[in-house]
């Protein structure tokens, strides 16, 4: 459905509510990330995930004034509508797709979601205008659960148009739309399953541990610093499979939900991390490696399930 084995992420640019300050302490400016759209986009990593709620749409302008250098039939835009953002007009979906449009500079996203399943009945027919209209190219679902999924996708199917993606919480450390059977769903139907969060906001890197917790008070700080003590063996065989492939930690991570016939969105912030990401779509881990990891992520017996999150139960 995609051309791409790898998504790019952007939530944690921007800043204010949900944005990359105050979630992740980041505090990244325009001239830093056209750095790393610069690499990527050299690099043929041209697939970019954004949303109108991270830092209440800054992530949006950043990522928008960034591509303004490239021809728009060069990369591929996905971005979201967040119900809990709303307004009050008579067509919120469009009119939340027009400021992302302007912000991001086009006239058409390649992909749109409905950010979370709350109102499923109620938002999902909006999309389909907008889809006839060519302002969407195709539509994706995120943090649906599959019954969820199935009603989204069968609400669409009768106004004409097709759930082409899913994007959910999957790694590792958070394997429930594995366990609930939505990733088999999604290959069973042809739709292409997103995993977000796939290096759980940088604690499957290998740089941060029981001895090395994330400095300052972010909302990533407060959440995984008390987890990392559990993390100790996944770590460690991470860092052994890192070693033995000549690869970044992270890619270890990475290569996982790949190898799941996943297409990850992994977020960037600086220009390494783009070699880092174009080593890991080679990478093959063995049956016995994959197995091996998540039998250590089983044993540390950890919930990563974000606040935003609903039940992936059926």
């Amino acid at each position: 459905m995609f051309n791409t084995k790898v998504a790019l992420g952007t939530w944690s640019w921007g800043s204010g509510l949900n944005g990359g300050d105050q979630v992740f302490g980041n505090h990244l400016t325009q001239t830093d990330l056209q750095a790393v759209v610069d690499s990527a986009m050299a690099n043929g990593l041209n697939f970019w995930d954004t949303a109108a709620a991270y830092g209440e749409g800054s992530s949006e302008t950043l990522l928008g004034n960034c591509l303004t250098a490239y021809n728009r039939d060069d990369y591929f835009l996905s971005t979201k509508f967040t119900p809990r953002f709303a307004g009050s007009g008579e067509n919120p979906v469009g009119d939340m797709l027009a400021g992302s449009l302007k912000r991001l500079h086009t006239d058409h996203v390649d992909l749109y979601w409905i950010h979370n399943a709350e109102g499923v009945e109620k938002w999902t027919p909006m999309i389909i205008p907008l889809v006839k209209k060519g302002l969407i190219k195709h539509v994706g679902v995120s943090n649906h659960n599959l019954q969820q999924i199935k009603r989204a996708r069968e609400i669409l199917n009768a106004g004409g148009v097709e759930l082409d993606a899913v994007q959910n919480h999957y790694s590792l450390l958070d394997r429930k739309s594995e366990d609930e059977g939505i990733l088999d769903y999604c290959h069973e139907n042809g739709i292409t399953f997103f995993p977000y969060m796939v290096l759980e906001q940088g604690v499957l890197t290998g740089k941060h541990d029981a001895a090395h917790p994330f400095e300052g008070d972010s909302n990533r700080a407060k959440k995984y610093n008390p987890l990392l003590p559990k993390l100790n063996e996944l770590l460690a065989k991470m860092i052994e499979l890192a070693g033995k492939y000549h690869v970044a930690v992270a890619d270890i991570a990475t290569a996982w939900v790949i190898q799941k016939n996943t297409t990850p969105i992994i977020g960037v912030t600086k220009q390494h991390y783009i070699a880092d990401t174009k080593r890991a779509l080679s990478l093959n881990l063995t049956s016995d490696e994959m197995k091996a990891l998540e039998s250590l992520a089983d044993q540390a017996h950890v919930n990563t399930q974000g606040s935003w999150e609903h039940s992936m139960d059926k």
